[in-house]
């Protein structure tokens, strides 16, 4: 066997390794790219050009870090209360209602390629999850760690699954030119980007019709949640009563 042929495949198990022992990512992907290179033979200065030809190829991808102190300085100036008390104004709304018309809006959106109109660090976290969270406090009161969890985690979901699905029907992006620019390569031609776009439609749709269909029997999941938590609470509260009758 040439082991020549596995030598640039060297970066994988470093990523996985690395990955696995909970290291720095970015020090990770770096010594992969590094090993990678110096295995298929490239020189010191030609290393260096390629990761900086990479960087500024791929700059604008760093304007995502300047979002999070903008959000930490509208949290930190009532954003999430301002999202939960307009909530609670609204007459109907509930948890699942809310998820399920962000779900709908963020996959349409990203079928038009507007990619950045969400995403957890600027819509999920300081709105989304506080307004489905708002609406559930507004049925059943206070509500325990469990269900907001939940509540949380569907949110982000909601944000990622929409996002997967509705971006491949966006014949500009990058993936979608990605997978034609490979089929071309490798001697598949006739695909072009409206193909593929119009083939992940039937996909984003089934995603669309089985994640409304989840998020439609969460009202009532936390319905129960709620009250197993109530029972369970009274269930304490009358032994403790009783412990101390006795």
């Amino acid at each position: 066997m040439d082991l020549s042929l596995w030598l640039p495949l060297i970066g994988i198990p470093i990523v996985v390794l690395g990955f696995a022992l909970r290291f720095n990512p970015l020090m990770v992907v770096t010594l992969a790219g590094l090993a990678t290179g110096l295995a298929v033979g490239m020189d010191g200065f030609s290393l260096l050009e390629t990761f900086g030809e990479k960087f500024m190829n791929s700059r604008q991808l760093a304007s995502a870090l300047l979002i999070l102190p903008v959000i930490a300085l509208l949290e930190r100036y009532g954003l999430k209360q301002a999202a939960q008390s307009w909530v609670a104004q609204i007459r109907g709304a509930t948890t699942g209602r809310i998820l399920m018309l962000y779900f709908v809006v963020r996959e349409v959106s990203a079928a038009l390629g507007l990619l950045s109109l969400g995403g957890q660090a600027q819509t999920v976290r300081p709105l989304l999850a506080p307004m489905a969270e708002a609406a559930a406090s507004n049925q059943y009161g206070d509500l325990p760690g469990p269900i907001r969890d939940r509540i949380a985690a569907h949110a982000a979901a909601c944000d990622n699954v929409a996002l997967f699905f509705g971006e491949d029907i966006f014949i500009a992006f990058g993936a979608v030119l990605l997978m034609t620019a490979f089929l071309k390569e490798n001697g598949i031609h006739g695909v072009e980007p409206l193909m593929i776009g119009l083939w992940a439609i039937p996909t984003a749709l089934c995603a669309l019709i089985i994640h409304l269909f989840r998020l439609s029997r969460l009202d009532a999941r936390i319905a129960r949640d709620m009250h197993a938590w109530r029972l369970a609470q009274s269930s304490l509260a009358a032994s403790a009563k009783a412990e101390a009758v006795a």
